[in-house]
Parts: C-alpha cells; structure tokens; sequence
C-alpha cells in the first residue's frame, strides 16, 4: 500500500480575534483566520507580494498554546492537515470549503 501525507506547515499573522468554544469535559475549540505572505516577480519584471488567507481550527491539548494569548496581529506558527467538508448554504445549494486542522501551534517571542 502507498503512503500518503497530508500536512500543511503556516507562519503568519491571526488576521481577527479568534472564535474560542468551550467544549464538554475542558476542551475547548479555537478558530480564526491566518494571513500569509509571498513575494513573487511578475511578467513585468515588478516584485509583487501576494497576501493569502487561511481558516484555522485547533483543539486544545498538550502542546497547544494558551489560547487567550491569540488574538489579532498575533505571529502564528503552525502545522497541520488540510480538511475539507460540504455544508448546504442559506440558499440551499451546497457549499463547499477548507480548513487546516492545527496539530502543533506555537507562539514564538521573538517575532
């Protein structure tokens, strides 16, 4: 059987104060979004930069950071694994999109 890898490695910045839900039996469940940034050279010879926007969800465990300490602005390095899912939108045609699962996150001092 052939081995698979889904893995996604970020550093960037929490883009707004995140969604923290407080789940049964003291584990609780964060959300926000992550910018990240890529410098490229366009076909015009002009440098470009290039801001992305990622959707990120962790569950507190060993290993975590405190949550309280992300908030908006914040630098960001993680990893983890792409998940996709479907869900039925207001208009009632489904909807599809992705976010990344963080594994590790860590919260470096000197950003």
């Amino acid at each position: 059987m052939e081995k698979t890898l889904n893995k996604v490695e970020l550093k960037g910045r929490v883009g707004a104060d995140p969604k923290v839900t407080e789940m049964e039996g003291g584990v609780s469940l964060i959300r926000f979004s992550l910018a990240t940034h890529e410098v490229f050279k366009g076909k015009d010879g002009q440098y470009k930069e290039e801001t992305m926007w990622h959707s990120i969800a962790a569950w507190s465990s060993k290993g975590m950071p405190d949550f309280s300490k992300i908030r908006k602005g914040v630098f960001v390095e993680l990893s983890g694994r792409l998940r996709y899912y479907s869900y039925m939108g207001k208009d009632g045609q489904e909807r599809y999109s992705c976010e990344i699962v963080a594994l590790k996150m860590s919260l470096p001092e000197n950003d």
